[in-house]
């Protein structure tokens, strides 16, 4: 944004609740969007759901089988706001949560993805689906 400023070209606006924060350590954690605390605090009614590594086929191979994916919705609308993990490979996975962010996704939009089989990935979609008491690995 800032280079396009300088450039004399159309920035396009940044919203600070699309932008992921990814702490590189072991584990590694990622985040977008609001926490659950965030969300109640700004008024919103919302649906969680958890996915832990342990239900994950890839994790165990890995023998990364520690870890979570977290996702939060507004229980009204679908809409996605907001998404924690820790574990492996999750400053990779963040960005599948970002892109839903930045495009408004609702629950809807991510249940009805298919995720590739086996992957890290598909904790991501448990997630959503805990959230929504549609889980399958659990």
């Amino acid at each position: 944004m800032v280079a396009d400023l300088i450039a004399g070209k159309h920035a396009h606006p940044v919203k600070p609740e699309t932008i992921a924060g990814c702490t590189y350590c072991h584990p590694q954690v990622a985040s977008v969007g609001y926490t659950e605390a965030k969300a109640k605090e700004l008024g919103y009614d919302i649906k969680v759901g958890r996915f832990p590594f342990i239900g994950n086929g890839k994790a165990i191979a890995l023998g990364e089988a520690e870890g979570l994916v977290k996702t939060i919705f507004d229980a009204k609308t679908g809409e996605l706001l907001g998404a924690h993990m820790i574990g492996a490979e999750v400053t990779e996975m963040i960005q599948g949560y970002v892109i839903g962010r930045q495009l408004e996704t609702t629950e809807e939009d991510l249940m009805n993805t298919v995720f590739p089989h086996p992957t890290l990935s598909e904790m991501m979609h448990e997630s959503v689906l805990d959230a929504y008491e549609r889980v399958i690995h659990m």
